[in-house]
């Protein structure tokens, strides 16, 4: 029988400006915001769905400024708990990005990981953190120390790797051998030096593992800071490399996508990477 799996990714602009707000008024208004958005996919079958990086705030990294500590939270913790119960109601396995507080001054940028009875199965800590060009992320979140985990939803092995984690490779092959069928990229990226590596570098881990891969970007220009413009086009890859639908630039998006998971068997039993790499002989990866 054929394993056809159901998956939804979220793109989302900021619901207002942020200033006279405070910063539990401002998550509560992005949690809010995307409520209608995870019912329609419940209610339209999906079965595992994603939301982009960090959701439940703006992408406030141009910045240096501390008060944006006051956002983070245990995980699991409030943002997870409230989301479970939409995972329950609908029986929908999601990924959700938020901002973690391990301890006093302990911040990761991570993602939970709920399966489709509402129960949490682990979290992951992006891996690569950058600090240019406006993406001051070392100044909020310390880098992740959890590895490269795999989870076994309902439906399907899932594995995360968040925005800057995309342009290394090491870790996509890793999610791979560790048994991901799909792997989410949930991200905040403007236009500019990357944009062009969006709809490359994504294909080209898919390929290369043979998995499928669900790529999520914000959208609009989130103000204060006027980084530049957060330019959506979320995707679905297959194994073979193909993005087979895309979200739009400009606006808030449930994009759903049918997956065929059979695929993956399909394209490994041509492609044989895994059988042909050669790990005794990459010992100076780790050494140089």
């Amino acid at each position: 029988m054929p394993r056809l799996l159901k998956s939804g990714l979220i793109q989302m602009s900021l619901p207002q400006g942020i200033d006279d707000f405070s910063m539990s008024e401002i998550v509560d208004a992005m949690i809010d915001k995307h409520i209608p958005f995870i019912e329609e996919a419940g209610t339209r079958g999906v079965q595992i769905l994603c939301l982009q990086e960090i959701f439940s705030t703006p992408y406030f990294c141009p910045s240096q400024d501390a008060t944006w500590y006051a956002t983070a939270e245990p995980v699991p913790g409030p943002t997870t708990e409230r989301l479970a119960e939409y995972a329950r109601k609908h029986q929908m396995a999601m990924v959700v990005p938020v901002y973690e507080k391990e301890a006093a001054g302990v911040l990761y940028n991570t993602a939970a990981v709920i399966d489709a009875d509402g129960a949490y199965l682990g979290k992951y800590r992006k891996t690569h953190i950058p600090h240019t060009s406006g993406f001051w992320e070392k100044f909020f979140f310390r880098p992740g120390n959890l590895g490269y985990p795999v989870f076994d939803t309902a439906y399907a092995r899932i594995g995360v790797y968040i925005c800057y984690d995309r342009h290394f490779p090491e870790g996509a092959r890793t999610l791979g051998l560790n048994g991901a069928e799909i792997v989410y990229n949930p991200s905040a990226t403007v236009r500019g030096l990357s944009s062009h590596l969006w709809e490359l570098e994504q294909p080209a881990h898919a390929v290369a593992n043979g998995y499928f891969m669900g790529c999520i970007n914000r959208v609009g220009i989130e103000s204060p800071w006027n980084l530049g413009d957060f330019y959506g086009r979320s995707y679905f890859v297959d194994p073979r490399g193909k993005i087979f639908t895309q979200a739009s630039e400009d606006k808030d998006e449930l994009l759903i996508a049918d997956l065929d998971l059979d695929l993956i068997d399909e394209v490994r039993s041509t492609w044989q990477f895994y059988r042909d790499r050669r790990p005794e002989c990459y010992e100076d990866l780790t050494s140089l």
